[in-house]
């Protein structure tokens, strides 16, 4: 794999991510401690992520595909800087805007509204940036008169339609979204489908994690499949929608 250039977004070379884990269930985080003081907790070590090599271009919108477990949201908090790995190296070319979690960066107990500006700093905005684009985001959003409730009264996907107007309200460096789209409604998945095409051949660079094949390979133009937190697959869209789907299969 080349070195990075101008033209890199994120470049991966041999991370890997490992946690240790208790080997046997422990029901509470007291039962822990008690057994960890008492010496009797064995811990073991998993690989999430090993020794994966990642280069991905500016303006591309990249594709992971993988079942549960297999490693994606792991790789995305890598590249988010929301975990560090235990060996590799990260090289990322821009500001992230990630929606790993639909909750992630809002205060349940504020307003929509407050946390489009608490969110919006979040993503190094200021006030005022904020308020040029917020007629932008509640049309965006349609989430109606409920933008001045608190967030902990949103449904999921009213959550997922606020956090994606925001994070896209500004064109963002590098994107990352982790099953994102797979929350409410067909008719505003449409929307973000187009909002995401519109930053293809610009500068802006776009991860989607997703369980949908069909959306990758409509989306995405290079992807990969995730298993066992290695990369088995690389390729175009089309020929890893094809690749994954006849992996589902059998």
């Amino acid at each position: 794999m080349a070195e990075p250039n101008q033209n890199t977004s994120i470049y991966l070379k041999g991370i890997s991510v490992s946690y240790r884990i208790p080997s046997e269930r422990v029901r509470s985080f007291k039962e822990y401690i008690i057994k960890r003081i008492q010496g009797k907790i064995s811990l073991h070590r998993i690989l999430a992520l090993k020794d994966l090599d990642l280069s991905i271009n500016k303006g591309e919108i990249f594709g992971i595909l993988g079942r549960n477990g297999a490693g994606k949201s792991t790789l995305l908090k890598v590249i988010a800087r929301v975990i560090y790995p235990t060996r590799g190296r990260v090289w990322i070319n821009g500001i992230v805007s990630p929606m790993l979690e639909l909750h992630a960066g809002f205060h349940p107990e504020l307003t929509g509204i407050e946390n489009i500006y608490l969110n919006g700093t979040l993503l190094g905005h200021t006030k005022k940036e904020i308020s040029e684009k917020l007629d932008e985001i509640l049309e965006f959003a349609e989430i109606g008169e409920y933008i001045h409730a608190p967030i902990r009264t949103y449904s999921s996907g009213m959550v997922a339609r606020l956090g994606f107007s925001i994070a896209t309200a500004w064109t963002p460096d590098i994107l990352l979204l982790d099953e994102v789209l797979s929350v409410g409604d067909v008719a505003f998945q449409k929307k973000c489908e187009q909002k995401m095409k519109s930053f293809i051949h610009g500068e802006s660079t776009t991860i989607l994690v997703t369980h949908s094949p069909k959306l990758m390979e409509l989306l995405c133009t290079r992807a990969i499949i995730l298993d066992h937190g290695e990369i088995v697959e690389s390729g175009t869209s089309s020929e890893i929608s094809k690749i994954y789907q006849k992996r589902m299969s059998t």
